[in-house]
C-alpha cells in the first residue's frame, strides 16, 4: 500500500534520448557470437522454425508511436519483424538505419489480417496500402531480450 497522497503511475517507456554505438537496450548483449542475420532462414529450417540466437542487423523501420517493435533488413524482399521480450523496453526512433546485435528468439510464424494492418496503422502506411492487406503472412520473427547498438 502507498502512503497517503502519493499515487501509482505507470512508468513511461518511451526511450527519448539518441541512440549511440554501446547502447544497450534491455538485457545485456555482447556482440561475440553474433551470426548474420542472412543466415537466419536457412538456420529457422534446420530447427523446426524456432531458435534461441543472436543476430547483427540494420534496422530498417521503428515503431513511430513508441519504438516497441523493429523491422531489420533480411534482404532486398524480406525484412524481420521484432518485438521485445514481454514489452519490457522500448528503442529509440533514431535506431532507424543502424546496425544493432539483438539476442533472443528467432521463428517462423504466420502473422493474421488484424495484426498486419494494426503494423502498418503504426507504420502510418497509407490507407490504400492499410486496406489492401488481405491475406495472412508468413514472417520471419524475432522476440528481442536485448539489443546493443553498434554503429
Amino acid at each position: 500500500m502507498l502512503p497517503l497522497g502519493w499515487h501509482a503511475q505507470a512508468q513511461d517507456k518511451v526511450v527519448r534520448e539518441p541512440s549511440h554505438p554501446g547502447k544497450i537496450y534491455g538485457e545485456k548483449v555482447k556482440e561475440k557470437g553474433a551470426i548474420d542475420i542472412a543466415r537466419l532462414p536457412a538456420l529457422l529450417a534446420k530447427n523446426d522454425g524456432k531458435m534461441k540466437t543472436k543476430i547483427k542487423a540494420k534496422v530498417v523501420d521503428v515503431c513511430p508511436k513508441k519504438g516497441c517493435w523493429v523491422n531489420l533488413y533480411l534482404n532486398d524482399s524480406t525484412t524481420v519483424f521484432v518485438k521485445m521480450k514481454d514489452y519490457g523496453f522500448f528503442v529509440p526512433m533514431d535506431i532507424a538505419g543502424k546496425t544493432v546485435v539483438l539476442d533472443g528468439v528467432a521463428y517462423v510464424e504466420e502473422t493474421s489480417v488484424e495484426e498486419l494492418r494494426h503494423y502498418a496503422e503504426d507504420a502510418k502506411r497509407p490507407q490504400e496500402e492499410i486496406d489492401a492487406i488481405t491475406t495472412p503472412e508468413e514472417r520471419l520473427r524475432f522476440t528481442a531480450h536485448g539489443i546493443k547498438v553498434l554503429d
